[in-house]
């Protein structure tokens, strides 16, 4: 059945899916088509069951179809699907991010992490009166043209547009640094100081492997902001609320000026937010002169599922259960790889994991990992599959944990990856 319906996919939707990393080609595959879920499991059209270790990429910090998020969603749905207008389940989840989150005061949802931080580099420019952004190569920050862009010929030089339909007159208001170089950022900053309205880093830059950054280089970046007169831009949408109710903004102790939430505070469903100071978000409309709409921004169904996501999240002790889960994952597929004698590595923040088939790396840019190592991932992931495991698609790409992988389950993952393992 999936090959069929990949055909008629292909015939009528640009590979066959509806976002890139679903076409499993970094790993050379084939898509799924996925027909259920529930808990840890999913189970593709022709029924196979995998334990998924993606989580739709970060948001299901709860587990598949949660009971109390689903019924939260039916409870919501059978009022109306949309309404185009304010309702009160948008004052409840935006009261529980600003007393949860320490860097926002004010908050403003969108239906997306892109819209999200599309939306605070606008609000960052007409507040500075100022163009142009720093960014970090290894750093990703949703499909907005001017967040499309890769490093230039030389350090500390504008960016150049990564993706076609990319017009160099935005790609060039952005300047690309590597990570972890505090220098450098300098050296930016006395360049085009002027003209820098923010810098944007992720709260733990998870989309191209793990690169944890060290605390110094997450202050020093606030530092530089404030002494240049720009808004320090912490992109949250995979950290917030996933690595605690403060993410990495608490983690690091750092206080940027914006932040942007996506994934998490969706419980599932589409969802985005920016928020931060309140006189920074007084500037947007309809208060201020900064433009930002969205017909389906406050969705009630999204809201629901965020209001009850975050009750959990404030009122259980998940954290420490996600930390414990996280710690017994790592030392389990360590523990495998040492078995099996194959060069292996895994970095881990809480429960977002990185399993690197190379031996002693520690990167804090993703071009420290082997092309062998990559070729090694895809191997695994094939092998994986076949074992009933759903690997991250790309080699550069994180596993999620969630309440849902048991230390039961957890045991099975262990069997099955040292099965995979073992053809390599």
């Amino acid at each position: 059945m999936t090959n069929t319906l990949l055909e008629r996919a292909k015939k009528i939707m640009p590979g066959g899916v509806s976002s890139p990393v679903r076409a499993l080609k970094s790993v050379g595959g084939e898509p799924l088509f996925i027909v259920k879920a529930r808990g840890a499991n999913f189970w593709d059209i022709d029924n196979k069951k995998f334990i998924d270790l993606c989580m739709s990429f970060g948001p299901l910090i709860l587990g598949h179809a949660h009971d109390k998020i689903v019924s939260s969603i039916k409870n919501a749905a059978e009022k109306g699907t949309s309404y185009g207008i304010s309702s009160p389940y948008e004052v409840d989840l935006a009261e529980k991010i600003v007393e949860s989150h320490s860097a926002t005061e004010w908050v403003r949802f969108v239906n997306s992490g892109t819209e999200a931080v599309m939306s605070a580099l606008r609000l960052a420019r007409g507040y500075t009166n100022r163009n142009m952004i720093i960014k970090f190569a290894g750093c990703y920050h949703g499909h907005t043209d001017s967040m499309l862009v890769k490093a230039g010929s030389g350090l500390a030089t504008f960016g150049i547009s990564s993706s076609a339909g990319v017009p160099s007159n935005v790609s060039k208001n952005t300047v690309v640094l590597p990570l972890g170089n505090l220098e450098l950022v300098k050296q930016a900053v006395e360049n085009h100081g002027e003209d820098i309205a923010a810098i944007i880093v992720e709260g733990v830059p998870a989309n191209n492997g793990l690169l944890i950054q060290s605390n110094e280089y997450m202050k020093g970046l606030e530092t530089i902001s404030r002494d240049n007169g720009s808004l320090f831009l912490v992109d949250e949408v995979i950290t917030g609320f996933r690595l605690g109710l403060g993410g990495a903004t608490d983690y690091y102790k750092i206080k940027p000026d914006l932040v942007t939430f996506g994934k998490v505070i969706g419980g599932g469903l589409p969802i985005g937010a920016y928020g931060g100071k309140k006189e920074l978000m007084e500037s947007i409309a309809p208060l201020g002169d900064v433009y930002q709409a969205g017909t389906l921004s406050g969705n009630p169904l999204a809201m629901a599922a965020g209001n009850v996501t975050l009750d959990i999240l404030r009122n259980t002790p998940v954290y420490n259960e996600l930390e414990n889960l996280g710690q017994k994952f790592a030392n389990d597929i360590t523990n495998i790889f040492d078995e099996l004698a194959f060069p292996f590595s895994l970095r881990r923040f809480g429960s977002i994991i990185w399993p690197i088939l190379q031996a002693n790396v520690e990167p804090v840019n993703p071009d420290e990992i082997s092309n062998e190592a990559v070729d090694n991932y895809s191997k695994l992931h094939k092998s994986a599959l076949k074992e009933g495991i759903y690997l991250p698609p790309s080699a550069f790409e994180v596993a999620f944990l969630s309440t849902a992988h048991t230390d039961q389950i957890i045991e099975e993952i262990s069997s099955k990856l040292k099965l995979a393992g073992s053809n390599l």
